[in-house]
């Protein structure tokens, strides 16, 4: 998996590079995106540490939004493993409030008075801080859904099995609570070490617009 994850890290780097803040409007509607992290690096250039997508038909922009902008770590697993690692870092136990889901019909009833809001709001504003100033990413085309999801899950999968680019001793993601964070190197749980990318499958990628 080396030499496929390398051609593929080369694949996308050579695409236009999108960071915060960036116009959603220029965005194509559906598709896959592909993060790096500053400081990590892998192949030579830059290491991907994310890839994902979105299941709800035109929902690429909202999605990434709901990433880098809108500060709700219950509508972005991405902002919300990003904040578990922030907090296990410094041994914080506001770490169990985090880990709680307030989007549940009831739910902001049922915890009323038992999370630290004003915390909660700083956690927020740090992820998005962390996020904006350090993550950028490239897109690709995908209108079908099927193909999308097939593409998330190959190219986790051909990253997450790659022996020659880890993280950094510095990366935020080696403090994640999540086990399957710091073996991966990837700020993903689902979808690890599954089928990856074949060669036709690259061919495919590659000539997508």
């Amino acid at each position: 998996m080396s030499d496929m994850c390398c051609k593929i890290h080369q694949l996308f780097i050579g695409l236009p590079r999108w960071q915060f803040p960036f116009d959603a409007t220029k965005l194509p509607l559906n598709g896959i995106y592909i993060l790096f992290e500053k400081g990590e690096s892998g192949h030579g250039g830059e290491r991907i540490v994310r890839v994902g997508t979105h299941t709800g038909q035109n929902q690429l922009p909202s999605r990434l939004l709901q990433h880098f902008l809108k500060e709700n770590k219950d509508r972005s697993i991405f902002r919300k493993n990003i904040g578990r690692a922030i907090l296990k870092r410094e041994h914080d136990p506001f770490l169990e409030q985090w880990e709680i889901d307030l989007t549940p019909a009831g739910a902001k009833g049922k915890f009323a008075g038992m999370i630290d809001m004003v915390k909660l709001q700083d956690t927020e504003k740090r992820v998005t801080d962390y996020m904006q100033s350090n993550f950028s990413f490239v897109v690709v085309e995908v209108v079908d859904k099927d193909a999308r999801l097939k593409w998330e899950s190959r190219l986790i999968s051909t990253v997450s099995a790659c022996k020659k680019c880890g993280p950094s001793a510095v990366w935020l993601g080696r403090y994640s609570p999540k086990a399957k964070i710091r073996e991966s190197g990837l700020w993903v749980i689902q979808g690890l070490y599954k089928q990856p990318l074949a060669d036709d499958d690259y061919e495919v990628l590659k000539a997508a617009p």
